[in-house]
């Protein structure tokens, strides 16, 4: 498995697949061809079904300014690596082709190249849980001094980067209000949200803190703003909310939250190497399902759980976000994602909550749930998986015809 700095991305939103990735390889086709006079990109799959509303289009353009960049959308059609495919084209000022350069944006803004493999080293020895637990088991190390040792201490600085970034995240999307934008009206709630959550009882307030973190980061990122990748845009809200959120009720030092993130970081890995993170290949099941693993994980830890209780905690984040499809509407990374990254932090402490009070007994493994994952997000129509072709999207699209 990669390096945690190949899950945890600092970058503006909306979408990790959408922006992100298309603007690193748009990057990297110009510095090949800076004498081209114009360009053009076609976009296949998911990426041309919903790149409008997740900016895609914008970020080429930026890039390529102040040459042409003709984008061609073909969303009927999908080139055989990945749903995500581009296919990118240096032209001379009389149209003549260049070079054309395939390449795939594989989630969490990763690239792909077909036939070639990722040039990051590997540097985790173990890519599965069980084979973690029995270390773990064997040497009575935790998973965060497990990451230490494959990572080595200069993970650190970099955890505490991206953990600074979150807490601004949080600022920010805590600071602004008024209306998204993409045209569907959509408001920010999280600071009315912060507002209104002292005025209630613990247990109610405990949820509003929880939710307007996780409103605030995923407010920034549907409105473009820098935020971390855990382990996607789209999802990005989840794991900040809840090391915010235990960091004022725990007490806990900087220390501990690097430790957690370094837990969830972990658990990130595992499901990206196993299965996938990307809502166009497996539904948001892969984003919103990982994200609630992966803060479930890190609360476990927090909250002084067993390894076999962090493993039980991420498994259920996932498990109970299994069939959980991709349907944006508008193609816009809004509704249903923003309420979908709230509730999935409150989910998270309660499957840390379940973990602990269970002792970390239980029948299906996360490497198991992992496995599932993968089988019904490949089963699922591409209707569901961030085309904006079905479900709540396509629901939206019938009221307003109507």
């Amino acid at each position: 498995m990669k390096s945690l700095k190949e899950l945890y991305r600092i970058g503006t939103g909306p979408s990790s697949s959408h922006t992100m990735a298309p603007r690193k390889a748009a990057e990297q086709f110009l510095q090949r061809h800076t004498d081209a006079a114009k360009f053009r990109v076609t976009l296949y799959g998911s990426l041309a079904a919903t790149g409008r509303g997740h900016l895609t289009d914008k970020v080429l353009g930026e890039v390529f300014q102040p040459r042409s960049c003709e984008i061609v959308w073909v969303p009927e059609a999908e080139l055989p690596l990945h749903p995500n495919g581009m296919h990118f084209e240096a032209l001379t000022a009389n149209g003549d082709l260049i070079e054309k350069w395939e390449i795939y944006s594989i989630g969490g803004g990763a690239l792909q190249e077909p036939g070639k493999t990722v040039a990051t080293t590997d540097i985790y020895d173990l890519n599965r849980m069980d084979a973690i637990l029995q270390r773990s088991i064997e040497t009575g190390e935790s998973c965060w001094e497990y990451v230490s040792s494959c990572e080595g201490e200069e993970i650190y600085p970099f955890l505490n980067e991206v953990w600074e970034v979150m807490l601004d995240s949080i600022a920010r999307g805590l600071d602004h209000v008024g209306v998204l934008p993409g045209g569907l009206g959509v408001g920010r709630k999280a600071q009315a949200f912060y507002r209104k959550a002292s005025l209630y009882g613990p247990d109610f307030k405990r949820n509003g803190l929880l939710w307007a973190y996780a409103l605030a980061v995923s407010e920034e990122n549907a409105a473009g703003g820098v935020i971390v990748t855990a382990p996607t845009c789209g999802a990005s809200g989840v794991l900040p909310a809840v090391l915010r959120y235990l960091q004022e009720s725990l007490d806990c030092s900087t220390e501990d939250i690097l430790r957690a993130l370094a837990t969830a970081g972990l658990i990130g890995n595992l499901v990206k190497h196993n299965a996938s993170i990307s809502g166009a290949e497996v539904g948001c099941q892969g984003e919103i399902g990982t994200a609630c693993a992966m803060a479930a994980a890190a609360a476990t830890q927090l909250h002084g759980g067993t390894v076999r209780q962090i493993e039980y905690a991420a498994e259920m984040g996932l498990e109970h976000h299994l069939g959980l499809t991709c349907d944006p509407v508008n193609g816009l990374v809004q509704i249903p994602c923003i309420e979908r990254n709230a509730h999935a932090a409150s989910r998270a402490l309660s499957c840390c909550h379940f973990a602990l009070l269970s002792g970390g007994d239980h029948k299906i493994t996360f490497d198991e749930i992992t496995v599932v994952m993968k089988e019904t997000g490949q089963a699922l129509p591409s209707l569901y998986r961030e085309t904006a072709g079905g479900g709540i999207a396509q629901a939206y699209r019938q009221r307003q015809q109507d």
